[in-house]
């Protein structure tokens, strides 16, 4: 906002230099950028923040003033004679939209150039002079804080302003010479028979006001500020009043701003002003706040006396009942900003002087949550792993696309369909709040893999947001993790393994970092990967996430042009958290030395390696200490829908040296109840 030091002070005196009032300002919370001298004149740039839209004109910084200051302020004159009568009508055909439209006809005005006193006070807030009639628009924008408009009202037809949304196929020449394409929800100004202005926002050229304009209606109005945001934006169009109106304006003092436009037309082009039309469906009252002094006083870390709080409070135009402890104060109209007790207490910091409430240590309760350091050590423990195997760490919003958990094949009744819909996204694109990670990092692989990436290897740490119907979803923490290479990568070190091996070995190596202990992998019915080449990871029997090749289908929708696989994996975080030992168990080095001994077993091919495993655990004798796969062959030899599985099983007592017939007997038994239990055959050990 420009605003100039000599037309503040015909609002309010308050015998304050440039310097001071600009200091004043400042420590009030409305921040001077930028003073600059202009003649006997100085110019503020003053840094308004959004919620205050109130301080967007000279009125507004003038209100300021006289709550820091306490000195009377004045107001232009705005009273205007008109003839008492008019045959113009309005029709507010979406009031929730446009609460309330006013205006006014002013008849034999002559259109020319402003005043010298005009230009200048426009010129110094950076504004062109046009012609009176639009130049007096601006002024009173300027002044009083509120868009107005001026039509040539020989060009409107039918004698009547309509105020309703666009509809289809409508579009509209604005002041600028754009022809413009209205969305159909963009609330326009029509007149009997077309649209004459885009609300809010620009007139249209077609009644605009010229040289030879005799006539004209002026327009006041409130517009919703969300409607006029999504407008401007949706249309790339962005004016002084648009800035306005989507920030909230005064609906009591568009009529004072329109009587001011209408005096000064009728003083400077002449002419005759006819009686108000005046259309208020909605008539919206601020809601009452309840104080209390004592909250007051506590947020503010001050003690000050009830009396003082009340004319701090009075010095800002705010209507106050005092009950007892405290009172209800009902902020003025255009205070919108105004909704809580809180805001009550930092209108009483910043009048009375943010450098005037003492500085005091907080008192803090500074013992260390053990769960939370905890939490913070083996998150940093797992990003530092997860770098060290050579993973790159991924940074994304968190939103996906609503069309991903289509392109997974996700059921309707699966939990990651439970997702929270963003009310104002940035694009169609981020219309949900996450509810897996697996989009998003296949989204960071298809980015790199169509800009000539050779190897990808991304993981990402962080919450997703599902819906179960309670007050707020709920936010599961996840790492996810993706990994491809190209054919053409050449390595000093040759790696022969799948990706899916690689990436599964790089989780097992995680686990291990974090000593988490009873992990087993089955197979997975994710529909995005490809089949038998996926698993569900299951800790101490709990479900603990997935990894996966990724279906030929999933590459394709994310446009990933590879014919190399991709492995992507996903783990619930705060499971392997809750799973890992807070402390290390240690175990001496075996006195006695292991046994081992090696078994072939041919087994069905949709037998698993863990369902094997399993059966060798459970029947294993007191001697056994653990087994190891360490060959899969499906080649010669072997029939057809058949495969070979050799463990390695190493036999241990921790009490004595075994014999050999004590663990070939063993070995024997347990062979016999895997043969059993398992259908298959021992090709020989």
């Amino acid at each position: 906002m420009i605003v100039s030091y000599k037309w503040l002070n015909e609002f309010i005196e308050t015998g304050l230099s440039p310097e001071d009032m600009g200091h004043k300002l400042t420590m009030a919370g409305l921040e001077i950028e930028g003073m600059e001298p202009s003649g006997d004149d100085t110019i503020f740039e003053v840094n308004v923040t959004p919620n205050r839209s109130d301080c967007l004109s000279v009125l507004g910084i003038a209100r300021e003033l006289r709550a820091i200051t306490g000195n009377t302020m004045k107001l232009p004159d705005h009273e205007v004679k008109d003839t008492g009568s008019t045959a113009f009508k309005v029709e507010i055909k979406d009031p929730e939209l446009c609460n309330r439209y006013a205006g006014r006809v002013v008849r034999g005005i002559k259109v020319g150039p402003s005043p010298e006193w005009v230009k200048e006070k426009l010129e110094k807030c950076g504004i062109r002079s046009i012609n009176n009639i639009v130049d007096i628009t601006n002024y009173v924008l300027l002044e009083l804080g509120h868009p107005l408009h001026a039509f040539d009202l020989n060009t409107l037809k039918g004698g009547v302003i309509k105020v309703g949304v666009a509809g289809k196929k409508n579009s509209i020449t604005t002041l600028d010479g754009s022809e413009r394409k209205l969305p159909e929800d963009a609330l326009l100004i029509w007149d009997g028979e077309r649209p004459v202005a885009i609300a809010g926002v620009m007139g249209g050229a077609e009644t605009e006001v010229t040289e030879s304009t005799t006539d004209i209606f002026i327009e006041s109005a409130w517009f919703l500020p969300a409607s006029v945001r999504v407008t401007s934006k949706t249309l790339g169009l962005s004016t002084e009043a648009s800035y306005r109106f989507e920030r909230g304006t005064d609906v009591l003092m568009l009529e004072a701003a329109l009587d001011r436009t209408a005096r000064l037309v009728s003083e400077i082009a002449g002419g005759t002003v006819e009686a108000i039309v005046d259309q208020w469906p909605i008539k919206a009252k601020p809601e009452p706040i309840k104080a209390r002094y004592s909250y007051l006083n506590r947020l503010l870390g001050t003690d000050l006396p009830h009396r003082e709080i009340l004319d701090i409070l009075g010095r800002l135009d705010m209507e106050i009942r005092e009950e007892e402890g405290g009172f209800t104060l009902v902020p003025p109209a255009f205070r919108p900003d105004m909704t809580i007790e809180a805001d009550i207490a930092e209108e009483v910091a910043r009048l009375y002087g943010y450098d005037n409430i003492p500085t005091l240590s907080p008192l803090a309760d500074i013992s260390p949550n053990r769960s939370g350091v905890r939490k913070r050590e083996l998150l940093a423990a797992i990003r530092t792993g997860m770098r060290n195997f050579g993973y790159h760490d991924a940074v994304n919003y968190s939103f996906m696309n609503p069309a991903h958990l289509d392109l997974l094949s996700l059921q309707p009744d699966d939990t990651r369909r439970k997702a929270i819909a963003v009310a104002n996204p940035l694009r169609a694109e981020d219309g949900l709040m996450r509810t897996t990670l697996v989009p998003t990092l296949v989204s960071n692989l298809a980015y790199n893999v169509a800009r000539g990436a050779s190897e990808v290897r991304l993981f990402e740490n962080a919450k997703v947001f599902i819906n179960f119907g309670g007050e707020l979803p709920e936010e599961p923490h996840r790492l996810g993790g993706v990994y491809w290479r190209s054919g053409s990568v050449r390595s000093l070190y040759k790696d022969d393994a799948e990706p899916f091996y690689s990436l599964k070995g790089t989780l097992e190596s995680l686990l291990d970092l974090l000593r988490i202990e009873g992990v087993e992998y089955v197979q997975s019915q994710e529909p995005f990967f490809h089949p038998g080449k996926c698993a569900d990871l299951l800790i101490g029997g709990n479900p603990a996430g997935y990894i996966g090749v990724l279906s030929q289908r999933v590459m394709e929708g994310f446009e990933i042009k590879s014919k190399q696989e991709a492995v992507v994996f996903e783990l619930d975080l705060d499971l392997l958290i809750a799973s890992a030992p807070e402390k290390p168990t240690y175990r001496p080095v075996p006195r006695y030395p292991a046994v081992e001994r090696d078994v072939a077993l041919m087994v069905d091919r949709k037998v698993s390696v863990a369902d094997i495993t399993s059966v060798i655990e459970s029947r294993a004798p007191e001697i056994f200490e653990s087994v190891e796969l360490f060959d899969c062959y499906m080649g010669k030899g072997v029939p057809e829908g058949k495969k070979s599985l050799a463990f390695n099983l190493v036999y241990r007592s921790p009490e004595r040296t075994l014999t050999d017939v004590e663990v070939e007997t063993a070995h024997n038994k347990l062979i016999g109840s895997l043969v059993k239990e398992t259908g298959g055959t021992v090709r020989g050990y």
